[in-house]
């Protein structure tokens, strides 16, 4: 099994050296569900787009996936059907707004929540093989504190944790802080206030989380986004669109491409952290 995954590294590393090579991969969770994770990880990749970027989103909620669904795509194969040895990488993606690229898994299968190690390894090589050229990969992950998302979240080099004025949403963000920076070395963190009536009650919101994981534990935060309640979310998704695309000049959409603009200028370690090396050290060390 060792040698397989480090064959499945060495090939995720010749493919950052040829086309894919400084690929930005951003996580995107949140703790709890009902943030408004995939509305804030799509709403940026499609910014991203628009300002010229190649985007590709994984839907990593492997089980409920629903990225598709939020952007009325059709989809024929996922990554059900990559593991299964049906079809390539290549051929399941989907394009989406502005050009960008989504990866569709599957919704209601408990078999995709639950990869063993060589459907690990088989994902790996999925995307060590995959010819699309892009230059940002948005991890879309699951709600919770699970080891798919734990995974994703340690694989990528930003990890930007969406947060709403909830006591329920501060504490669960804070609980997947701590296992992050505990338990798997991640120790910056791109907070994103989501939903908030105001700029202030977003500062206040990253205010109140800073001052539990300041008290508590040895990592940074980062306020990148306060991201507006805007009403037209509501409309966007029940025309199965995106705010930045049906409503360019709300409060929300301006705030999104705000982020978007901060979000490429993020700096891409020269080590290889991230760049698509996914569960590469847990498969190792398993």
């Amino acid at each position: 099994m060792i040698n397989t995954v480090l064959d499945q590294a060495s090939g995720l590393r010749r493919m950052n050296q040829n086309g894919n090579h400084g690929v930005k991969v951003i996580a995107v969770t949140g703790g709890k569900g009902g943030v408004g994770k995939t509305n804030v990880s799509l709403n940026t990749a499609i910014a991203l787009g628009q300002q010229g970027n190649r985007v590709l989103v994984l839907d990593a909620d492997l089980g409920l996936a629903n990225c598709d669904v939020m952007l009325g795509l059709r989809v024929e194969k996922n990554l059900s059907h990559v593991l299964s040895g049906e079809c390539e990488l290549d051929e399941i993606l989907v394009e989406g707004p502005a050009g960008i690229k989504i990866v569709p898994a599957t919704s209601g299968s408990q078999n995709m929540v639950e990869l063993t190690p060589a459907e690990h390894a088989g994902l790996i090589r999925a995307f060590s093989e995959l010819n699309t050229e892009f230059d940002i990969l948005i991890v879309d992950t699951a709600a919770g504190i699970s080891d798919m998302v734990l995974s994703f979240s340690r694989a990528a080099q930003d990890v930007m944790v969406v947060v709403c004025d909830e006591p329920t949403s501060i504490t669960d963000a804070y609980a997947l802080i701590k296992v992050l920076s505990r338990e798997h070395g991640v120790y910056r963190f791109k907070i994103v206030a989501n939903m908030v009536r105001s700029l202030r009650e977003g500062q206040e919101l990253f205010a109140k989380l800073s001052k539990v994981t300041d008290r508590f534990l040895d990592v940074a935060l980062e306020l990148v986004a306060t991201i507006p309640f805007d009403e037209n979310m509501r409309k966007s998704s029940r025309r199965q669109k995106t705010i930045v695309e049906l409503f360019p000049n709300s409060p929300a959409a301006v705030a999104f491409r705000g982020l978007a603009g901060k979000a490429v200028k993020w700096p891409i370690p020269h080590q290889p952290s991230g760049h698509l090396e996914f569960f590469i050290e847990q498969l190792v060390n398993g």
